[in-house]
């Protein structure tokens, strides 16, 4: 597998970020990641005017964050050439994103922050069936939520501090909708570069784009290496090889200011068959899943159906597997969160 490092959920100057589209993508080279996602809301300009290719190293990807009229069920669609109007109802604008050969992440879907600047934009509609997969894990929304007087002076001047973990609720609903069918799980950075006045004259960048490019990052596995060219059909391949790998659930989420996380692998065998994160396997016979971390020890937790059922210590693990149910691993380092995988299905 080959492995490609992204990060989702960034707005620009196209909507309300303040970035230029070729600053956002230079900032991303330089950090080293292999790709990033453009989400403006409700457009997809950057598409049109070309900015949709290779910077350096780094693959710039277009696509927007839909909402409905009130400003709810806000939704990261790829694969897309046009957007959707906001009086669209988000169970059309999902459903249109599917039969249009796209994918779609349920944007923070349970914001609770009560800040008059920033007010939460929770998803309501879970009747909605279509969507690819959930943010389960944002940037901007945990930091908000975790903003009090006492940590404000340094949550400003050090926003990858305070971010602990996944929502809880989050993790609940994901491990709920993993047993009716596959959820790809994707992490966001929710990046807009905003600037604020801290005590009336010093004037602090928060969340900028070069930082937060070092923090909740989204690691894809692709069966074949991306061809970096720059002709337009080699850009159309390497795109599409990231998000049907996206789609498949082919890919883990980690926060990695806690420590690199490239080459962190989950994967079940089963009579010499080897079986990715994303997959289903029909029967739960003789299955051992493989878990390997890179760096020094670490704490493993194997998640059956959003429940704990064993934690082992070390930078590998393997465990028997004899029930059906959706899996997926946690590990966290010196007692931070730090990788969480998609589920490998079985039985189910």
């Amino acid at each position: 597998m080959h492995e490609y490092i992204g990060a989702i959920h960034i707005h620009s100057v196209f909507s309300d970020g303040t970035g230029e589209v070729p600053d956002i993508a230079k900032y991303a080279d330089e950090v080293g990641l292999d790709f990033i996602m453009l989400t403006d809301h409700n457009t997809v300009r950057a598409l049109h005017e070309g900015y949709e290719k290779w910077y350096g190293n780094t693959l710039l990807l277009v696509g927007c964050e839909i909402n409905d009229k009130e400003n709810k069920n806000h939704y990261l669609a790829f694969g897309i050439d046009e957007a959707f109007s906001t009086r669209t109802p988000a169970k059309k604008y999902v459903s249109k994103v599917k039969e249009l050969g796209g994918i779609g992440f349920i944007a923070h879907p349970h914001e609770k922050r009560t800040h008059k600047e920033h007010p939460a934009y929770p998803w309501v509609d879970w009747e909605i069936e279509d969507f690819t997969g959930i943010e389960i894990w944002n940037h901007m929304s945990e930091w908000v939520e975790n903003l009090t007087e006492e940590n404000k002076y340094r949550s400003f001047l050090h926003p990858l501090r305070t971010i602990t973990s996944p929502p809880k609720e989050t993790l609940k609903v994901w491990d709920e909708l993993s047993q009716k069918r596959k959820v790809v799980g994707i992490g966001g950075i929710d990046a807009h570069a905003h600037k604020y006045n801290l005590v009336g004259f010093l004037e602090v960048e928060i969340f900028p784009y070069k930082v937060l490019f070092k923090s909740i990052r989204t690691h894809v596995l692709l069966d074949k290496e991306i061809k970096k060219g720059k002709a337009h059909k080699d850009i159309e391949t390497a795109k599409w090889q990231i998000y049907d790998s996206l789609r498949e659930g082919k890919c883990f989420v980690a926060n990695d200011y806690v420590a690199e996380s490239k080459g962190f692998r989950f994967y079940a065998e089963q009579n010499r068959k080897i079986f990715h994160m994303g997959e289903t396997i029909p029967d739960s016979k003789n299955i051992l899943f493989h878990i390997l971390l890179p760096g020094t020890e670490s704490e493993i937790r194997l998640i059956r159906n959003g429940h704990l059922v064993e934690v082992v210590k070390g930078i590998s693990a393997e465990f028997e597997i004899n029930k059906k149910g959706a899996y997926r691993v946690e590990i966290y380092k010196d007692e931070r969160a730090w990788i969480y995988s998609n589920h490998i299905r079985i039985g189910i």
